[in-house]
């Protein structure tokens, strides 16, 4: 029987080393994403509390994604020329307004364009955050920083969906708008109290000129990684688009259920993932990890059409999700953010972040399409497949470059 002690020790081990920036950074984004209930609700709230349809609950989902592109695509331009501290307090706040913005809409089309303004001033977060997140990190200790990062979104995301889903079933869906905007004001806040902006000791951008590394956008095997990543992303997040609308219409779980069942996704995260990945940081063939993730979807996917025992079912598909969430998404991160020279560190993450973006597009709208047409077995049948290819092209790609 392992000793209590040493597991205590582990966890010790596994959260030393790291500098206060990268834990008040980590701080931020728990607040922030505490409040971040609206994304797993959205095709819930346009489906349920507005009549909408799946496809035009899809196309809302989808301009979330296209906003996502752009607004990572800005932030790293943004982020190269300007330094990544300002692109994130003023995203944080902007992302507040657009959200209680959101709470008075009703019509379909000025829903679509405010959440593609949102989710475009939202994202462009993103860049800046990586990128701040590897100048506060020693390259020994960079994929357990993007660890620590990630560990303090799922423990928010481990109380966003729970609380999302209570708020949801007792108050209404417009009151998780308010309280999500509520949290992005807070993480600005500490952000501006406690991290402030300060040339002489925060590694801004450098004002000297400096060489300039090669272009992401000529980074052939990068962007076959993007490419690839795209997709990875597309399926993963059928967590928070399509499997939802299916426990709720095909198996009748209460909104409740499924924000407990979101939520344990986080608590898994929080539970193993730094341990985990501070026994694997020596590892720098990432895409043996990354394979790894990506071979764990398919068997996610291979639960959602199995038959019966849908409650057992539908754990095991949380905890299979989250394991290839925890084997691939620090090593990309890592992969993404320790290939180019620092000047250039904006394009890749941009890049990075815009693959996410793609995915955001393409999970709901295609998803959505798919189970109205075929049905959601037939739906997740096809995915299951596709995650069994880029396992394959993942691997692949480590021959190419590790």
């Amino acid at each position: 029987m392992p000793n209590p002690s040493n597991i205590i020790q582990m966890y010790k081990d596994s959260f030393s080393g790291l500098s206060r920036s990268v834990w008040l950074l980590s701080l931020i984004m728990f607040i922030n994403r505490s409040g971040a209930m609206v994304l797993p609700f959205m095709t819930l709230f346009l489906t349920k509390s507005l009549g909408y349809s799946l496809t035009q609950a899809g196309w809302v989902m989808g301009a979330y994604g296209l906003g996502s592109i752009i607004g990572a695509y800005i932030g790293g331009q943004l982020t190269d020329k300007l330094g990544y501290y300002h692109i994130q307090l003023h995203s944080l706040i902007g992302s507040s307004f657009f959200l209680i913005l959101l709470i008075f809409l009703t019509d379909y089309y000025l829903i679509l364009g405010t959440v593609f303004i949102f989710s475009l001033v939202t994202d462009t977060l993103r860049p800046a955050n990586s990128v701040a997140i590897a100048a506060y990190s020693a390259p020994e200790n960079r994929t357990r920083s993007f660890s620590l990062m990630r560990f303090a979104i799922n423990l928010g995301f481990s109380v966003g969906p729970a609380l999302g889903g209570l708020v949801a079933e007792y108050l209404g869906y417009r009151w998780i708008f308010l309280i999500d905007a509520i949290t992005c004001l807070c993480a600005a806040l500490i952000l501006f109290i406690y991290l402030p902006f300060n040339p002489d000791n925060v590694p801004e951008k450098k004002l000297q000129k400096v060489p300039k590394g090669p272009s992401a956008y000529k980074d052939l095997p990068y962007l076959t990684f993007i490419f690839l990543t795209a997709i990875w992303a597309t399926l993963f997040f059928q967590l928070f688009t399509s499997v939802p609308v299916y426990w709720e219409n095909d198996l009748c779980f209460s909104e409740g259920k499924i924000g407990l069942l979101l939520a344990l996704n986080g608590l898994i995260i929080v539970l193993f993932e730094m341990p985990l990945i501070k026994s694997l940081e020596h590892i720098t063939r990432y895409m043996r990890m990354i394979s790894l993730g990506s071979l764990l979807l398919v068997f996610s996917f291979l639960t959602l059409i199995s038959g019966s025992d849908a409650l057992i079912l539908a754990l095991l598909f949380i905890v299979l999700m989250s394991f290839a969430e925890t084997f691939a998404m620090p090593f990309m991160t890592n992969y993404a953010v320790s290939l180019p020279t620092e000047d250039r560190r904006g394009q890749y993450m941009a890049l990075y972040s815009m693959a996410y973006g793609v995915a955001h597009i393409l999970a709901p709208i295609g998803s959505m399409q798919l189970a109205e047409k075929f049905g959601f077995s037939m739906t997740y049948l096809i995915f299951m497949l596709s995650s069994l290819s880029i396992t394959m092209a993942f691997y692949f790609l480590n021959k190419k470059r590790a």
